[in-house]
């Protein structure tokens, strides 16, 4: 089998908001969006990843060679990075990315993300700027401590855009265009691709290198075409796999992006190669 890392897996055990609990209301929202991105059969399909085990299983079954496990920090939600840890530590399939808010936490969100990598070992650094209380955008300079501390320790930094953000006036690719200029070696990686703003997301990572995609989820809904286009050219460094599990099945995510069109030359990039290279990963020592 093909050699996948999967960008954006989450256990449903994490969060209500994942389809922790059986029959709550946050589940029924959890079965209407995987029903809504286009997943095939039971709606409820992430039910046994209400355990740590159950979620290995789906890992391992799935034949992912990595499962990356992100962190939380918002107003709404809080995913401690601790927890994080725990869930991955160990397990050689999963690796963790930390959360932070410095909105609400100040200076303590660029101790907390230099704790999270040089402590725990997590491997980058989540923010979610149109999730503040109130919305910003990436370019909002409470983020740029943030970026400052992941560019020092050579670490990614991952963006939560696209259309659940509640004000969708902040998921504009645009005022991404500062912080990639700001900090040009800095790996900046945009989870959902900023879906439905395809065209202006692939317009930013045309201009700027350091800038990555992760349509995950939404490469299936209209405008997915665009984002193939632009990885059988330009964008074949700067594209990433990522199933948005619990909201799809891993293996049918796998299955789908396999018939998208994406050219042989550039799968392996796309699959695992672009995932190894930002988080300084040996295939050779992680082969599934």
């Amino acid at each position: 089998m093909t050699r996948v890392i999967d960008m954006r897996c989450r256990p449903a055990f994490l969060h209500d908001f994942f389809g922790a609990t059986p029959g709550s209301a946050a589940n029924d929202v959890a079965r209407w969006l995987n029903r809504r991105v286009g997943s095939r059969g039971d709606d409820e399909h992430y039910a046994r990843s209400r355990t740590q085990e159950g979620f290995l299983a789906e890992v391992r079954e799935a034949g992912l060679a990595k499962a990356v496990v992100v962190g939380r920090h918002t107003p709404g939600q809080h995913l401690p990075n601790d927890l994080i840890h725990r869930i991955t530590h160990g397990h050689d399939e999963l690796l963790g990315i930390a959360g932070v808010d410095p909105a609400l936490q100040g200076q303590a969100a660029v101790d907390e993300a230099e704790r999270a990598i040089r402590e725990l070992g997590l491997a980058g650094i989540d923010i979610e700027p149109g999730f503040g209380a109130p919305p910003r955008h990436p370019d909002d300079p409470v983020y740029f401590p943030i970026y400052e501390v992941c560019a020092a320790l050579g670490v990614p930094v991952f963006l939560m855009t696209g259309p659940t953000t509640p004000d969708l006036r902040f998921n504009d690719p645009a005022p991404l265009a500062r912080v990639a200029q700001a900090f040009p070696q800095l790996p900046i990686v945009c989870y959902h691709g900023y879906w439905p703003n395809v065209q202006q997301a692939i317009g930013v990572a045309f201009r700027y290198e350091n800038v990555h995609l992760v349509p995950d989820m939404y490469l299936f809904q209209p405008g997915w075409g665009t984002y193939v286009e632009a990885a059988n050219s330009f964008l074949g460094d700067q594209f990433l796999f990522g199933s948005s599990y619990p909201f799809r099945p891993i293996r049918q995510s796998i299955d789908d992006f396999l018939k998208l069109g994406f050219k042989e030359s550039v799968l392996d990039r796309l699959l695992h190669g672009n995932a190894e290279r930002l988080f300084g990963l040996q295939a050779s020592g992680d082969a599934c």
